[in-house]
């Protein structure tokens, strides 16, 4: 994840570690929860994970899954590598407001893929529910593209991780998403939208928000039989000219082997043509291409 520093500051209640105004055992609080969650992951305890995992992030993860027509919860733990241990990292920074934490390791985060890891950060974040706090999500920042801050970490200068608002805790715990169906039938929607925001709901149950992208998210809930929803609006970002191509698809995924995605909706604009700032429109899944989707 590539961080952006935004030009405004964060009201936020920060706990500079290097300042030592972070007590050990608050800090102690959150590595735990980590290295907690982490072992459920790594053991397949599916009754851990559930208990220190943060309630909006496991309905995320069960909606997704479902969503990709595999076994919740047992597709939690089917992973090409565990999650980063924090063992030989460094705790650089903890931000707490309200019921919500992160905190920022530094050091050679090690995914387990092969090849030597180099010096990086890992932004953890935590919610606090009924008193407990839970484990929410990490954010990987490579400072591959950043030599000037990874030389600051080293030196232990810990400006960037304390300007940087993604390393601060927003005081919002994010809302527990509504449950969606299983997918019947897999799909995606893409966006191709250089210079500009595009928000995408499907059936009025998948969201999906594009800024300058080209990438492909599952839709939740999948596709339906009959009649399939599509509404977008676009506007366009600072620095954008407003000319810029445009293309949004809704692919049907086939199980089929062989099978190639099938574009099921479509709108593609041209550079230098007008596109709109809202559309409704839906497509039609009906019994013949059914059978190109599912045996």
């Amino acid at each position: 994840m590539s961080y952006r520093i935004a030009a405004f500051s964060l009201l936020l209640a920060v706990i500079p570690v290097a300042a030592q105004e972070a007590p050990a055992a608050q800090a102690a609080v959150f590595k735990a929860t980590y290295e907690g969650w982490r072992k459920a992951i790594v053991d397949r305890n599916a009754r851990s994970w559930q208990a220190l995992t943060a309630s909006h992030r496991q309905m995320e993860v069960r909606n997704r899954l479902l969503s990709e027509k595999r076994a919740f919860p047992a597709a939690v733990f089917q992973l090409p590598a565990p999650p980063p241990t924090l063992d030989g990292l460094k705790l650089v920074h903890l931000s707490q407001k309200g019921p919500t934490a992160k905190t920022s390791w530094y050091g050679r985060v090690d995914f387990g893929i092969g090849g030597e890891p180099t010096e990086n950060l890992l932004v953890l974040s935590f919610v606090q529910e009924a008193g407990r706090w839970k484990y929410d999500k990490a954010d990987f920042v490579n400072l591959g593209a950043l030599p000037e801050v990874r030389k600051e970490l080293s030196s232990g200068n810990f400006r960037y991780v304390q300007d940087t608002p993604e390393c601060q805790a927003s005081g919002v715990v994010p809302p527990v998403p509504a449950a969606v169906p299983p997918a019947k039938y897999i799909a995606k929607v893409y966006v191709f939208s250089p210079g500009r925001e595009v928000n995408v709901q499907i059936n009025q149950i998948s969201r999906h928000r594009f800024a300058n992208a080209k990438e492909a998210e599952i839709i939740l809930g999948g596709a339906r039989d009959g009649q399939n929803l599509v509404t977008y609006t676009v506007k366009p970002l600072e620095g954008g000219t407003g000319k810029e191509a445009f293309a949004l698809r809704v692919y049907l995924m086939s199980q089929i082997p062989g099978t190639k995605p099938i574009i099921a909706f479509e709108r593609v604009f041209k550079e230098g043509e007008a596109v709109k700032g809202f559309e409704s429109g839906n497509f039609n899944l009906d019994p013949a291409t059914a059978a190109k989707l599912v045996r």
